[in-house]
């Protein structure tokens, strides 16, 4: 990524001395979806700019131009980003501070609330995963609609983000255990989108869980992709080229 993404406003002695910066994770997953997205749009990946979305109980987005990662959700840790099962993803710091001294909480209980009781978990009170959370919605539990609703957003303003990042793009991806079997979050997650190219067709995109396929409208100008991710393939590909002394891609 370049500097002006992955720094953060912080004293700049911070990254030079501890290397405080964005890294970002699910760089695997990233990568091979938007590998195989050449074989859905009939273009390389050096003329596409993606939007790649990994959801499931850790979830993140990247923006990737030309083959590159651009910019990514997660952040020097994975708590940064979208909500998660169990993290809350971008939040104020100032917020962690107060908590602390409102609960008189320890940096250890501060770090288990914002990794392990958070996200999803948190605001529905009933569950990190999206399958039950979906059942309860269905039966009329508001607080899980409340946790799905903010999950949806943060996917949508994210995608939106990075398109705005690299001046456009040719397809949103979708991935990972929710990415790839939820239909319901993905048009969630891309409605009001429209105005960016971005249209589903409603009967292909409620047919697909864990299949590759293309659930985009006819004539839409941004396409929606769905494919399942590979990340031991991109790990065993990387270890025979280093094996074998091979460029890497």
């Amino acid at each position: 990524m370049p500097k002006h993404a992955f720094l953060y406003g912080l004293p700049y002695v911070l990254y030079s001395r501890h290397h405080i910066r964005r890294y970002g994770f699910h760089g695997t997953s990233h990568r091979f979806v938007g590998w195989r997205s050449k074989h859905l749009l009939g273009r390389p990946r050096e003329e596409t700019r993606l939007v790649t979305c990994h959801l499931g109980n850790g979830a993140s987005v990247c923006a990737i131009r030309h083959g590159h990662s651009v910019d990514t959700s997660m952040g020097f840790t994975p708590l940064e980003g979208l909500l998660m099962g169990t993290r809350t993803g971008d939040i104020d710091p100032s917020v962690v501070f107060h908590v602390m001294h409102k609960e008189d909480l320890s940096e250890h209980q501060a770090t288990t609330l914002l990794n392990k009781h958070s996200g999803l978990q948190g605001v529905s009170g009933l569950s990190g995963d999206m399958r039950e959370l979906l059942d309860a919605e269905a039966k009329g539990d508001e607080r899980a609609k409340l946790a799905i609703d903010m999950f949806c957003y943060r996917v949508r303003k994210t995608v939106a983000a990075y398109a705005g990042a690299m001046g456009g793009m040719e397809a949103v991806i979708f991935t990972g255990g929710i990415g790839e079997n939820a239909p319901a979050v993905r048009e969630r997650s891309l409605a009001g989108l429209e105005f960016m190219g971005v249209r589903l067709d409603a009967a292909r995109n409620a047919a697909v869980r864990g299949t590759e396929a293309d659930v985009s409208a006819d004539g839409a100008a941004v396409r929606t992709l769905v494919i399942p991710t590979n990340e031991e393939l991109i790990i065993a590909r990387d270890t025979l080229r280093l094996v074998v002394g091979a460029p890497q891609p």
